[in-house]
């Protein structure tokens, strides 16, 4: 007896069979979670290394070539891509879908290893960088201010970035276009010229002077309290004041030599919202 036969003689059980998958087709249809990013695991590995200072060609020929060298071998690789920029090697990974990139990236981590003493000495150690859809922010914010865009970093930080970390699935916020402060120096060459002065002898002056110092322990009773010498500016006007140097007998001070500004610092990238300066923040899922 074929199942169409059975449907015929018996319509009331074959309505009955058609009603169930409905309402389970329809609870299903409810109870199914809905993600707009759905977690997947891209086959993209990258290989990032920082030489501070270096050019381009140097960056190509002492760190990219050695690392595409040593990555060629990876198993299930299947295109490999490079690019070269001062400062910083970038080597990008293309693996066959389905590649499990863990051991992919044990695989990485194991060639890395003999590469790496035949970096140059001030080269970084490399970062390999896993891609996936979680990395994806879900959440854009568009931020400015007026009268407090100089202190915005400060408080969107106490104000809205740790209450958003503190919410269950919120993986990370990040911000991005921060207005932060920054102190400059700016130095006069003649006036440095006049007193035998350098660059170097100024910032090793002001990196002694602007340093924390532990001072040993102090026992009251069966306690120890440890002591700290404060030494850290605790405004950008106490710069000016530091004692660079000696001429003639007399103290030459900062000031005397360049200009101290305390602004926001400089940024290469400028957000702007309608024509107006401001910031972004990402929030990205757990």
């Amino acid at each position: 007896m074929s199942i169409y036969s059975t449907s015929v003689k018996r319509p009331v059980t074959t309505i009955l069979i058609f009603v169930a998958l409905m309402v389970m087709g329809l609870y299903s249809l409810v109870q199914l979670p809905v993600d707009l990013y759905p977690e997947m695991e891209l086959p993209f590995v990258v290989v990032m290394t920082t030489y501070p200072g270096a050019s381009a060609s140097d960056i190509e020929s002492n760190v990219t070539r050695p690392l595409e060298n040593s990555l060629n071998s990876v198993s299930k690789l299947k295109e490999i891509t490079s690019t070269s920029s001062d400062g910083v090697s970038v080597v990008f990974m293309n693996f066959e879908y389905g590649t499990n990139l863990d051991e992919a990236s044990n695989d990485i981590r194991s060639n890395l290893g003999f590469v790496e003493r035949m970096l140059p000495d001030d080269c970084e150690k490399p970062a390999i960088i896993k891609f996936s859809t979680s990395m994806m922010p879900i959440i854009f914010y568009a931020i400015t201010a007026k009268e407090s865009y100089a202190g915005l970093e400060k408080i969107l930080d106490e104000k809205i970035v740790n209450p958003l970390n503190r919410i269950e699935g919120v993986g990370s916020v990040a911000l991005s276009g921060v207005p932060g402060r920054k102190v400059y120096i700016d130095v006069d060459p003649r006036k440095m010229e006049a007193y035998n002065l350098t660059i170097e002898q100024i910032g090793n002056i002001l990196r002694a002077e602007n340093m924390n110092l532990p001072a040993g322990y102090i026992e009251m009773g069966e306690t120890d309290y440890p002591l700290r010498i404060q030494g850290e500016f605790p405004e950008s006007d106490v710069v000016k004041n530091i004692v660079v140097s000696s001429f003639n007998g007399a103290s030459v001070y900062l000031k005397d030599i360049a200009e101290v500004r305390d602004t926001i610092r400089e940024s290469k990238y400028d957000t702007k919202i309608n024509g107006v300066k401001g910031m972004s923040l990402y929030v990205m899922k757990q």
